[in-house]
């Protein structure tokens, strides 16, 4: 069976409790939501990026992948 997660490398923007504010750049006027109840988000140690994975439907439907 096929998971449809991806992982993807981004810059965090900002974070509510229910969402995260992240963009592939670092450009926060490129940035997009995600809902933190679809997806697992930590940060990559000692770097000033995160790991987010998710649905693929979900990356393609924000365009980051």
């Amino acid at each position: 069976m096929r998971s449809n997660l991806v992982d993807l490398t981004v810059r965090l923007h900002h974070e509510t409790p229910m969402a995260v504010l992240v963009s592939l750049d670092g450009d926060r006027d490129e940035a997009v939501w995600l809902p933190k109840s679809a997806i697992e988000i930590e940060a990559d140690a000692g770097k000033a990026t995160h790991t987010v994975t998710l649905p693929e439907p979900l990356a393609i439907d924000k365009g980051l992948v």
